[in-house]
């Protein structure tokens, strides 16, 4: 059951207001598939203006995506679309079965999923020929390395759109986010409104869903990059190898320039002769070098670039993997032709909501809000808040219902063993029982010996979690609330309810502040 966000209704996503239309024979043609139409009908009469996979989302002459899922195959959808306006019907052999007698033409190809990206850009004026998309691809750092990409082209003068975990942003508006990559016809309409409205460069953060599912198909890069692998989406993937092919698509020759982090040897397995590489441990072309971190989590050092290019700079986040998310963005700012200037203003000037985002109040402890919510991430961001104090770590992390079970006792382990206080508590439990989930995490945590690890705690409630952090840190401690991060609401049984974990950090500490005063 789809997860309904309470109080809102799910709106449809944006579309370009001015579309030139496509004749229904010159997208079959391109796309190499068959069509059917019904005998009264001339095929060369329709012409499509728009594509969704979604009924409720169709208007009139769009091209409705009738694919085939898990439970349920789209082609049931179908004369909803068509009474809603679909021109035409995009299905595989087993859903055109489901149509015959349909009233519209309907076009049936092998791999319906796979051709939808690119007959959406192709509906759509093949909008990523007119814009400079820059692709990030990998497990963790996604995000930070999108905005600090956003930030330097923004220093740079450029037109920015930004597509993400956390939000869409079109030459400065703000679309919230219902995935990290938009579904195919939805990512060409988006791409169409920004180059509608001035839009020049595109950071985009680009999933392995994204890539293994075909919804960034039809879309053309000018640069491709990547950060890292570790384990993560193992409900999806069958294994890291299966993971990592799925990533190594944004560089099958979809990226005109193709930048990779070679910390991990994920990274190294993708260089090839002309591939830009970039690490903070080894021999690469962007190195960083004089890394000094402040008390307050800032960092200052050196990138060293091609030709003898050197850019001193500031960094407001903590942490040595966002030296390595800075350097990789500043590959990719230097490969799209923004100066030294232009990057170094962008990477300090840089605010990433959710990603080591400190709510500061007063108090006397760091309070920290992290969307860590994979094992190396919790790992990297708990060794980043350690080496910034002599005093306690607090932390407050949960796991995702419905999503890879092999993290969540990795995750416990990982967190336990660089917290002094560890508080597991539900996350987005969604389908699953809350208090399983939890116990599958303090197994991890509890498995280690007392002496590698700090006191664990179970309290599901979240809000009460931070509450109970809160209440327990003293001055020179640090409270992390993890695993959420940006996001506003929290899934429970197939319902969202509203939910911040910076509001409640928040709340939490102002509450703690009036008591003491």
């Amino acid at each position: 059951m789809p997860a309904k966000l309470e109080g809102k209704a799910v709106t449809a996503p944006p579309r370009p207001l001015r579309i030139e239309p496509v004749p229904l024979t010159t997208l079959v043609a391109r796309a190499d598939a068959q069509l059917t139409t019904p005998e009264d009908l001339d095929p060369t009469s329709v012409a499509l203006t728009g594509a969704t996979l979604r009924a409720q989302h169709v208007l009139p002459g769009d091209l409705f995506a009738a694919l085939p899922g898990a439970n349920v195959h789209g082609a049931d959808f179908a004369a909803g679309a068509v009474a809603a306006g679909a021109a035409a019907v995009l299905t595989d052999d087993a859903g055109a079965r489901k149509l015959a007698g349909l009233a519209v033409p309907v076009i049936v190809h092998p791999d319906p999923r796979g051709v939808l990206g690119p007959l959406a850009s192709w509906i759509y004026g093949e909008p990523s020929r007119n814009l400079d998309m820059i692709g990030v691809t990998g497990t963790s750092g996604k995000t930070t390395t999108a905005y600090l990409i956003e930030s330097g082209l923004r220093a740079a003068g450029r037109t920015t759109g930004l597509i993400g975990t956390v939000e869409t942003r079109i030459a400065g508006s703000r679309i919230s986010s219902a995935f990290t990559t938009p579904e195919a016809p939805d990512l060409q309409a988006l791409l169409a409104v920004m180059v509608e409205r001035g839009v020049t460069h595109v950071p985009m953060e680009v999933s392995s869903h994204a890539l293994a599912l075909g919804r960034v198909a039809g879309t053309r890069y000018a640069v491709g990059a990547f950060t890292n692998l570790s384990q993560d989406h193992l409900d999806f993937h069958k294994d890291m190898e299966d993971y990592f092919a799925a990533k190594s698509m944004l560089f099958d020759g979809r990226s005109a320039i193709e930048v990779v982090c070679t910390d991990s040897d994920w990274g190294k397995r993708l260089v090839h002769p002309n591939t830009i590489t970039v690490s903070t441990t080894g021999d690469a072309q962007w190195t960083a070098t004089g890394i000094t971190a402040s008390p307050t989590g800032e960092q200052t050092f050196t990138l060293h670039g091609p030709d003898g290019l050197t850019i001193e700079t500031t960094l407001p986040l903590p942490g040595t993997f966002n030296i390595a998310n800075a350097a990789l963005a500043a590959a990719c700012l230097h490969a799209s032709g923004v100066d030294a200037a232009a990057i170094r203003t962008g990477l300090s000037a840089v605010e990433v909501p959710g990603r080591m985002e400190r709510v500061a109040m007063g108090q006397g402890f760091t309070a920290v809000v992290d969307y860590s919510h994979k094992p190396a991430a919790v790992a990297l961001a708990l060794d980043a808040m350690r080496a910034q104090t002599d005093g306690r770590l607090i932390v407050v992390l949960g796991c995702g219902g419905d999503r890879d079970r092999g993290k969540r006792p990795m995750m416990g382990a990982e967190a336990a063993r660089r917290s002094d206080v560890l508080i597991v508590t539900d996350d987005n439990p969604r389908s699953e029982q809350p208090a399983a989930i939890r116990a599958e995490m303090a197994a991890g945590a509890l498995e280690l010996p007392e002496s590698q690890r700090g006191e664990v705690l179970d309290i599901g409630d979240r809000r009460k979690a931070i509450v109970e952090a809160v209440h327990r840190a003293h001055d020179g401690d640090i409270v992390v609330i993890a695993g959420k991060g940006h996001e506003t609401g929290q899934e429970v049984a197939g319902v969202v309810h509203p939910f911040s974990d910076r509001d409640e950090l928040a709340a939490a500490i102002r509450e703690r502040l009036e008591g003491n005063g």
